[in-house]
């Protein structure tokens, strides 16, 4: 798993933290609490998995289809 103090969050290192959740190794509000991140943002995280696999943790990809990931397409 990353480090705690970790400001640089790669798609291995989004990956290995969910990865750690699926595997019950973390809970959600301890991966959030661990290292600093919302809920939203690891919710954005496994939404970004889903559709686009681990290259979808790339952040220009999740800035390119953030409006996907979280559902606020039109339509």
């Amino acid at each position: 798993m990353p480090p705690t103090d970790t400001k640089r969050w790669v798609a291995r290192r989004k990956a290995a933290v969910l990865t750690a959740i699926d595997a019950g190794v973390l809970t959600r509000a301890q991966a959030c609490a661990r290292y600093h991140i919302s809920d939203a943002e690891l919710r954005l995280w496994e939404r970004a998995v889903h559709f686009a696999g681990v290259p979808g943790l790339r952040v220009t990809r999740v800035q390119i289809y953030r409006p996907i990931f979280e559902g606020k397409m039109g339509g």
